[in-house]
């Protein structure tokens, strides 16, 4: 409860009580808004540091790799150092620091040249699944009815089906091709998002605010194009950022089922994981350094994602 302080000088009792009951209401200092509460928690989330240092290592070594890899993407500058049953492995050629695969080419230029393309599937995929589920999900949302009924059995078809299963079943029909990994990949999520939004939405045309714009004669377009959805999207934004780390973890499934095309010494951490297969009794690394790319840059996306999800949690943003 907020106190009446005495005047100082050059000022009134009125006044001076007004500031009182403002700085009273917001714990002594004026409140943001709901993104600036958001970002705040997320600057104190020790968790969100850390996802967030490793996602943008992640981009920074795909933007750069033209810059950071020491030889081509598809170059073999070690062809003559492989013989049937041997692969120099980590440390064993200056040149080559973490060593060859079979077919020549350093490891070092795979990884990184992996991460351009493990990156460009994963945001492309997210994108299409994104667009796709809030299309879906605006309009079941918006009109209601049979439109909802119609488009809401089709989303459960779709979540009838594992999304692997049903991204492997739509690459294997469009083609091995990296276009078709993400496309798969990509309508595997449209189904979470739409439901997403759609549930979101519901949740918001019930609010006091939506109420208010009805009453003023406000168009329902309008209604939900400049308050319904701006104030829906938040649960959608955390959930892409979730999707970026199951996207990457699909793709280079994809890529290991062979259904990502391209060239045998082609980077990708997916297509280094299927022909690493053969070489694990005398190559291990071969197996174990994609592999932890993939671990890693996945977490990196979940632990931030995770993160923006507590901060964005109406349950937790008094603490």
């Amino acid at each position: 409860m907020s106190t009446v302080l005495p005047p100082a000088a050059g000022g009134s009792a009125a006044d001076d009580s007004t500031v009182a009951v403002l700085t009273a209401g917001t714990g002594g200092a004026p409140r943001g808004g709901f993104w600036h509460d958001v970002f705040r928690r997320l600057r104190r989330s020790p968790t969100a540091w850390v996802g967030l240092a490793i996602v943008l290592l992640f981009v920074v070594v795909a933007l750069l790799a033209p810059l950071l890899a020491p030889y081509p993407e598809t170059a073999l500058p070690g062809a003559r150092e492989i013989t049937p049953t041997y692969i120099p492995g980590p440390g064993e050629i200056a040149a080559f620091p973490l060593g060859l695969d079979r077919f020549g080419g350093d490891v070092v230029s795979k990884l990184i040249w992996g991460a351009q393309a493990s990156l460009l599937i994963g945001v492309v995929s997210t994108a299409y699944g994104l667009i796709g589920g809030m299309l879906l999900g605006l309009v079941a949302g918006t009109f209601g009815g049979w439109v909802d009924n119609v488009i809401m059995r089709l989303v459960d078809i779709l979540l009838s089906v594992p999304s692997l299963l049903l991204a492997v079943s739509i690459a294997a029909i469009l083609g091995q091709n990296q276009n078709s990994v993400m496309i798969a990949i990509g309508v595997a999520q449209v189904p979470i998002f739409a439901r997403l939004l759609r549930a979101s939405m519901l949740q918001q045309r019930s609010a006091d605010y939506v109420l208010s714009a009805q009453t003023l004669g406000l168009g329902r377009g309008r209604i939900t194009m400049t308050h319904v959805l701006p104030n829906a999207v938040g649960p959608v934004i955390v959930q892409g950022t979730l999707s970026l780390a199951t996207a990457v973890i699909d793709a280079a499934a994809l890529s290991f089922l062979g259904l990502g095309g391209g060239r045998p010494e082609t980077a990708e951490w997916g297509r280094m994981l299927t022909y690493a297969q053969a070489e694990l009794a005398i190559a291990p690394w071969l197996a174990f350094l994609p592999g932890i790319c993939i671990a890693i840059t996945a977490l990196g996306f979940t632990l931030f994602g995770e993160a923006l999800r507590e901060a964005m949690d109406p349950r937790t943003r008094g603490r």
